[in-house]
């Protein structure tokens, strides 16, 4: 890339000295005129208006509906710290352009890594064999849109060497170890990525966008009397490196000590069916995995989902509203733009108990009729977009905390998760808990792990009896998996109460 990284900060969405909030934009102009904006991204990849409205059109020769060029450029760094060090650092660069074509329900998608006219021409006619009859050159104006700024970043990774990220590992490192004299081992892991994106379509849509991305994980390995224990917290938001400070390294590693430490102090509890209270914010990925993909329009337009013929009817209990969000301004679900060029927002799945909408990208929209929701996700230029989650959450009930524990007189209450299967045409799934406790008599006793649960997500959305005031967002590494790609996302939940779910424990 022939621009200077640091001009090219100084013209786009972000600035040294921090970040520039501005609204949504909507400019035309002809294809010879862009804003400095639109021209720092094109010089950023070595491509020309008059190339984007070639390859549009190699994109579009066939007769298809609609195209797009999806530019990225994208620079990760990890650094993993083990033995009382950090003794291995790496960085990957990856570039290049995924050219998109849709004839009605149909897509045909090619991408390549080389950025010369050719190979994009070459890749555009490629995509465009989903279409099989005669199209014409596009001859647009082209409408630049300048998206709202959700990242705030006062200094970029790209001018933060591995000097200056040691010595915060090492602080989380040292800091577990100094907690509790029962800790054997720590391993940490801090990876940061800077991606660029440039967006063109048929419709002549121009946007661009600088996408941090940060992730701290520290594990925490403890042995009390040969019994070995382990915990993992991790943070991670869309911002740069003043995401790192000393307060978040000592809050890390207070929060894995304590946590590990009471793992010691748990068992199972006696298998059946009863009561499950889900804490605020981690439980949230319950409600990500056997509900939120549920609402994913691709499947209910495909007639996968159990949720494909419930819009507009009751699904759960008049205090239940459920949210997908991608302007919470640093979240790791968040994006000025999804990976179609439409704008994030705050999008209403069920309200008042009322299933309202669907997470849409522009194929289902069309289908269904209705605007997209931001919600075309892609793992990369590599990857197809298609309707995935950004941050995902129900929000405050009218009950209290203490209110839900004291109504349950044997259930369990969960506090982590660590994995899960679901089935999302039925929604059968099953969750392994990390940590949590026994409700005995409506009181907290016994800490509880290794526990598994089971049951039907559009069920345990009816049986949510309960909801309290006490909203939390999980802000850790979570990664979605679809049809074999990963998205970063977010999810909260306040504390809730499900009728009943199987618990999986001792005699079971």
């Amino acid at each position: 890339m022939y621009i200077k990284r640091r001009d090219f900060i100084k013209t786009g969405t972000i600035a040294a000295a921090g970040s520039i909030i501005v609204p949504p934009l909507l400019h035309s102009c002809n294809m010879t005129r862009l804003s400095d904006n639109a021209e720092s991204y094109l010089n950023h990849f070595e491509v020309t208006p008059e190339t984007l409205k070639k390859v549009i059109s190699a994109a579009m020769s066939k007769g298809a509906d609609y195209a797009d060029l999806f530019f990225e450029h994208t620079l990760n760094n990890t650094s993993a710290l083990e033995d009382g060090k950090v003794n291995s650092a790496y960085s990957n660069i990856s570039s290049g352009v995924g050219i998109r074509v849709v004839k009605g329900e149909q897509t045909g998608y090619a991408y390549s890594e080389d950025l010369t006219p050719e190979a994009m021409l070459k890749s555009a006619a490629t995509a465009a064999n989903i279409a099989d009859s005669s199209g014409k050159p596009f001859t647009g104006k082209t409408k630049e849109y300048l998206a709202p700024g959700y990242y705030n970043i006062t200094k970029s990774w790209e001018e933060t060497s591995i000097k200056d990220k040691i010595p915060y590992i090492q602080r989380l490192n040292d800091n577990m170890f100094a907690q509790d004299k029962r800790v054997t081992k720590v391993n940490a892991y801090l990876g940061d990525t800077t991606s660029y994106i440039l967006f063109f379509n048929s419709d002549g849509l121009l946007t661009w966008d600088y996408r941090p991305l940060v992730f701290l994980a520290g594990i925490c390995i403890m042995e009390d009397k040969g019994r070995v224990e382990n915990f993992t917290v991790s943070r991670s938001y869309r911002t740069g490196a003043e995401f790192l400070t000393n307060d978040l390294m000592d809050t890390m590693a207070k929060e894995a000590v304590a946590k590990t430490t009471l793992l010691f102090e748990a068992s199972q509890p006696i298998a059946g069916e009863m009561p499950v209270v889900l804490g605020a914010g981690d439980s949230g990925i319950l409600l990500h995995e056997a509900m939120g993909h549920a609402f994913e329009a691709d499947f209910n337009r495909k007639n996968l989902s159990i949720f494909s013929d419930k819009m507009g009817k009751k699904i759960a209990e008049d205090f239940v509203t459920i949210i997908d969000d991608g302007t919470i301004p640093g979240n790791r679900g968040t994006l000025n733009f999804d990976d179609e060029g439409n704008p994030t927002a705050k999008t209403t799945l069920v309200s008042k108990g009322i299933l309202t909408s669907y997470l849409h990208d522009r194929i289902s929209a069309n289908y269904y009729k209705v605007a997209p929701t931001g919600n075309g996700r892609r793992q990369s230029f590599r990857h197809i977009p298609m309707p995935r989650m950004r941050s995902t959450y129900m929000e405050n009930g009218p009950h209290k905390k203490d209110e839900i524990i004291s109504s349950v007189k044997n259930g369990i209450y969960v506090e982590s998760f660590s994995n899960g299967e679901v089935n999302i045409g039925q929604g059968d799934f099953t969750f392994y808990v990390k940590f949590g406790y026994l409700i005995e008599d409506g009181k907290l006793t016994r800490p509880i792990k290794d526990v598994n649960i089971i049951g039907n997500g559009p069920q345990a959305l009816a049986d949510i009896e309960m909801a309290a005031d006490d909203f939390a967002l999980s802000n850790g590494t979570w990664t979605c998996g679809k049809n074999g790609q990963g998205a970063p996302v977010t999810m909260g939940l306040p504390t809730v109460k499900i009728k009943k779910l199987t618990v999986g424990g001792i005699n079971a």
